[in-house]
């Protein structure tokens, strides 16, 4: 019997809802783990959870908004609670995507709403998953951040700069916890295909041409690309990876415009 990449492995996603988030729980629980649903909305979450359970794997949901330090130590305590343990965990929800502005024209709302959520929601995520990773022995941390953070990308300022504290984060978080046995990494996607990216080209309609030629490959992702990385680093075949980022962008960041 071939054994999943996360057979009997613990672990939750925030922003699980939809998206990658759902993509990231559906195939951690083909690989044999078990889930924490943790999304702001609760019936997206219950709709992720019954997915799972039909693919015959085990969830929990938790209503948890990520910005809210409380909500996310309730959420942790209870995956721990329900499984047992926590051994892995991603970090994902996002928000501020589709909230499209010149750098000087975001308002304070705008820009605070975003932090707290990307950034922030990533810090609450860290800081109560360390404690129950350290209680079942050690465990693995992936983060969520983008490729849009390594060249800038118009009308996304707040966003952006959320998604670079991830990375700066998850290096600092990786160095403190190596030597006790978490790892922590993150993930940068490139454009791929979710609600946030849908109401950007429903804005910008031509644009979709443009993010499509941003992509070395010439085509923008599916959540289930993005999640095989966040798997594979929640995994033991990662065992000797922390602080990384993974790229997994289409070739943003190659493409060439001499092609």
């Amino acid at each position: 019997m071939v054994m999943g990449m996360l057979q009997g492995k613990r672990g939750l996603v925030t922003g699980a809802g939809s998206g990658l988030g759902r993509a990231t729980c559906l195939l951690a629980a083909r690989e044999g783990a078990r889930v924490g649903i943790l999304d702001i909305d609760p019936a997206a979450a219950e709709e992720t959870a019954t997915i799972v359970r039909e693919a015959g794997g085990e969830a929990i949901v938790c209503r948890a908004d990520v910005a809210e330090a409380s909500e996310v130590e309730a959420a942790v305590a209870r995956v721990v609670e329900g499984f047992g343990g926590l051994d892995w965990a991603s970090n994902n929800a996002a928000g501020g995507a589709g909230d499209f502005a010149l750098t000087h024209e975001i308002d304070d709302r705008t820009w605070s709403r975003t932090i707290d959520v990307c950034l922030k929601g990533v810090f609450h995520g860290i800081k109560y998953e360390v404690p129950a990773m350290l209680a079942s022995g050690g465990g693995s941390i992936i983060n969520i951040s983008s490729a849009s953070q390594f060249k800038g990308e118009a009308f996304l300022g707040a966003y952006v700069a959320a998604k670079g504290g991830v990375d700066a984060l998850t290096k600092t978080a990786a160095a403190e916890y190596a030597a006790r046995g978490v790892r922590v990494n993150s993930v940068a996607p490139g454009g791929f295909e979710t609600p946030a990216l849908s109401r950007y080209f429903e804005k910008f309609p031509d644009f979709a041409d443009r993010t499509v030629a941003q992509h070395a490959m010439r085509r923008v992702g599916k959540p289930e690309e993005v999640a095989e990385a966040v798997v594979w680093l929640a995994s033991e075949r990662a065992s000797f990876v922390t602080g990384a980022c993974v790229q997994c962008d289409g070739g943003v960041l190659v493409n060439s415009h001499m092609l």
